[in-house]
């Protein structure tokens, strides 16, 4: 049925607040100097945890090249502003996650910093949204070698699309019928030590700003 007055006054809400997030991110902001990978992994861990800008959209553009292109089984986007619009209006602002579980430089590709991630929540499509059952996301950062930043992002599921769809278009069916996959588990919360967020950051001002101030040379 139609969604609820309560619902849609909700979403919307979402949608403001999302929007208003948005619009106080500078994307002209100076970008960070360039720094070891395993530093770099430490401080995007624990930002995205915070903010969940795989289906938020609150990036921190000093992170990501100028050139910085996005592509997953479905879309490809360029700009990492066009990236943050496109994932805040796909995703239902009021239920959408993106739960942090690690990460790591690839142990297998060069330049390169993978987040194992469980997505959860609704998408905006159609007139009441679709139900995403919670998988988990593998998200390979490339960095560029000259500027240390993240020039190109690929997302990879866990789930075919078919998967991800047939569950999305008949919830009823997920844990009924054996070619369906189960919903992802929960993921426990996290909780980070300050002094080492930053992998090589020291004593004195640890954690992500610590660790910031460093590279800064402050």
């Amino acid at each position: 049925g139609a969604p609820s007055a309560t619902a849609t006054a909700t979403t919307t809400t979402a949608r403001a607040t999302s929007r208003e997030i948005l619009s106080k991110i500078d994307f002209q902001a100076t970008k960070a100097p360039k720094m070891p990978i395993e530093t770099l992994a430490s401080i995007l861990d624990r930002e995205l945890y915070e903010k969940e800008w795989f289906v938020t959209g609150n990036v921190n553009p000093i992170y990501f090249d100028d050139k910085f292109k996005f592509q997953d089984p479905d879309v490809k986007v360029t700009g990492v502003e066009e990236y943050a619009k496109g994932v805040q209006k796909i995703f239902d602002q009021t239920t959408s996650r993106a739960q942090i579980i690690s990460t790591l430089p690839s142990a297998t590709a060069p330049n390169t910093i993978t987040v194992t991630w469980r997505l959860s929540g609704r998408v905006n499509i159609g007139p009441s949204g679709l139900p995403i059952k919670p998988y988990i996301c593998y998200t390979d950062f490339t960095i560029d070698e000259e500027s240390g930043l993240i020039v190109f992002q690929e997302d990879r599921f866990d789930i075919p699309g078919w998967d991800i769809l047939i569950s999305a278009l008949f919830p009823f069916l997920v844990g009924r019928v054996g070619f369906l996959r189960e919903a992802a588990e929960e993921v426990e919360e996290r909780v980070f030590d300050d002094e080492d967020v930053v992998a090589g950051s020291g004593g004195g001002r640890g954690g992500v700003f610590g660790g910031m101030l460093k590279i800064f040379g402050l």
